[in-house]
């Protein structure tokens, strides 16, 4: 048994197909994150624990450098492990990242797996951060359309009629210019920070998966497809003018996620964000995929289901319900209108390798707000 890291065009297949075949396997650790993050310009590497050529476990690190020299290593959704792999043999992946980490003057560690990590001699703790989501809801597209549709609140159904009553019709786009001023629109308005259009760009352009959906409203709308149809049009219809909704997405095998998405307050009325949820659901059916992940909630008092455990026999106990300042508090609601099941995680944890350079960090985050 050893740890060791992917980094040859042979290894890099060899994780892939490990990752893909996983059950729990995720965008987030995977060949595409990792060359999604190296689009940005960032350092990313793939540790494993290997039995011979069979992999036991793994993680993939995305490294974010800093001032001074120092850096960050964040394994979002990792380490990934297989069944009945033992305690102190994941510490020994664990532990391995650790010590590389040290020597590359990370001052904290991020990991947020799908189940608690217990072995390590290094101290765990709760992260602050809100990185990877604690909870989610999953919608399954394995049923018909219609189905989708029964299985969600009565005004999530409501508010996609409404959107077709008011003539919104969605449309795959490219321009990552709309969507930006769509967003820096609800950053202002809802008080918070956006990445710069660079970011989102290379999102739309360097993840395989990706897609940009727009909504329009126009005085001669296309129609909506009808439920259960399949997925949305090119373009937008004749007449559009600019999009008033806009909602970024990836499909990652079977799986579908929403990331991003943006609308401009003065045409709330319009409810286009359901019809751009409702889209994308179609959009992803029709590509193929089982599920869509609408990519955190606040996490609720009892935890309805894991996605671990069945994977390592765990059992997840049940929670506090989050706090009124959650940051996925606002967006909860909207998306428990659109049904699914709740899925549950354990905190991010982190592992903190330099105290004085983390609480200096945190000084700053503080200060510039």
């Amino acid at each position: 048994m050893e740890t060791c890291m992917f980094t040859t065009a042979e290894d890099l297949a060899h994780f892939d197909t490990w990752v893909h075949a996983h059950p729990y396997g995720t965008l987030w650790q995977s060949v595409e994150w990792k060359r999604y993050q190296e689009a940005l310009g960032r350092e990313t590497r793939i540790y494993a624990l290997k039995e011979g050529k069979q992999i036991l476990a793994s993680a993939l690190v995305v490294i974010d450098r800093t001032s001074f020299g120092l850096s960050t290593w964040d394994s979002p959704r990792g380490p990934v492990w297989g069944l009945g792999i033992r305690d102190w043999e994941l510490g020994k992946l664990v532990e391995t990242i650790i010590l590389d980490a040290k020597k590359d003057h990370c001052f904290c560690l991020y990991l947020s797996p799908p189940a608690a990590l217990q072995a390590t001699s290094y101290k765990l703790q709760a992260s602050s951060r809100h990185e990877q989501p604690s909870a989610t809801r999953i919608i399954d597209l394995t049923v018909s359309g219609e189905d989708i549709l029964k299985q969600m609140k009565p005004k999530g159904r409501y508010n996609i009629s409404v959107a077709e009553k008011h003539g919104i019709h969605v449309g795959r786009s490219e321009d990552i210019s709309a969507f930006m001023r769509l967003l820096k629109k609800t950053g202002q308005r809802d008080n918070f920070s956006i990445h710069s259009a660079r970011y989102y760009e290379a999102f739309l352009k360097d993840l395989p998966g990706s897609f940009l959906l727009l909504a329009f409203s126009s005085q001669t709308p296309t129609p909506v497809p009808s439920p259960g149809g399949g997925g949305v049009p090119r373009r937008g219809g004749v007449g559009d003018t600019t999009p008033v909704a806009g909602l970024l997405g990836v499909i990652w095998g079977s799986k579908a996620y929403y990331y991003y998405g943006a609308s401009d307050y003065e045409h709330r009325a319009l409810m286009a964000p359901y019809a751009l949820q409702w889209a994308a659901m179609r959009h992803c059916k029709a590509a193929g995929c089982t599920s869509y992940d609408l990519l955190g909630i606040a996490p609720p008092a009892v935890a309805e289901a894991s996605p671990s455990a069945e994977a390592t026999g765990d059992k997840l106990a049940s929670r506090p319900d989050a706090p009124p300042d959650h940051p996925w508090r606002g967006v909860s609601g909207f998306k428990e209108k659109f049904g699914g099941q709740v899925v549950t995680y354990p905190p991010e944890q982190q592992v903190i390798l330099r105290p004085m350079a983390n609480r200096l960090l945190k000084i700053k985050r503080k200060l510039l707000g």
